[in-house]
């Protein structure tokens, strides 16, 4: 898949370091998407902004530029500081940055779910990422990992030593080229190997 088929997002915030953080969540949360960032809506609008597949604007943006944002409603998701519904714009898909990280996750993962469940609206994945690539037993691991259990927790759940789950986490972690428990615990999702409910 070249980078041009691949679908785009845009976030629209002046914020930077909250872009730049989002940015590289939503890179792992959904990998065939590339993201680009403006700190504007002039610069939004300067850069075709109908190529996008969704828009992530921070709400002082889209109150600004309403009539804009509601036309593409069912693409934007606002931005906000708070996870009151109160707070929250009616008829927008909603999402807190300011939550821990395992929670931004999870909402991410659940607005990805609800959007595009089992691939809906999105391209095929390249059939290189199709392929199964663990184990059975390194699933098994996996899906352990994402639910937050610790070395030792796994090694009584599945009645094997500790230095075996350590080599299984290794192992993963090389395979699926992750660095991160929480990239490990959206490829989980996002493959079907756990329930995002249990995360």
């Amino acid at each position: 898949m070249t980078q041009q088929s691949r679908p785009k997002v845009a976030i629209i915030d002046a914020n930077t370091l909250a872009v730049l953080g989002l940015k590289q969540i939503l890179q792992n949360v959904m990998p065939i998407m590339t993201v680009d960032t403006f700190g504007s809506f002039g610069e939004l609008m300067a850069n075709d902004s109908e190529r996008y597949a969704h828009y992530f604007v921070s709400m002082d943006i889209v109150l600004r530029n309403r009539q804009y944002f509601s036309e593409r409603q069912r693409k934007t998701i606002v931005l906000t500081l708070s996870l009151d519904h109160t707070s929250q714009m009616g008829g927008f898909h909603s999402l807190c940055i300011n939550q821990p990280e395992k929670q931004l996750i999870r909402q991410l993962l659940m607005l990805q779910q609800h959007a595009h469940s089992g691939g809906r609206n999105l391209p095929a994945m390249p059939h290189i990422l199709q392929q199964k690539i663990l184990t059975d037993r390194e699933i098994e691991v996996m899906s352990l990992i994402a639910q937050g259990l610790i070395n030792k927790e796994i090694a009584e759940r599945l009645n094997i030593g500790l230095s075996t789950v350590i080599t299984h986490r290794k192992n993963i972690m090389e395979k699926l080229g992750m660095k991160s428990v929480s990239a490990l615990t959206i490829y989980a999702v996002t493959h079907g190997y756990v329930d995002i409910n249990k995360i």
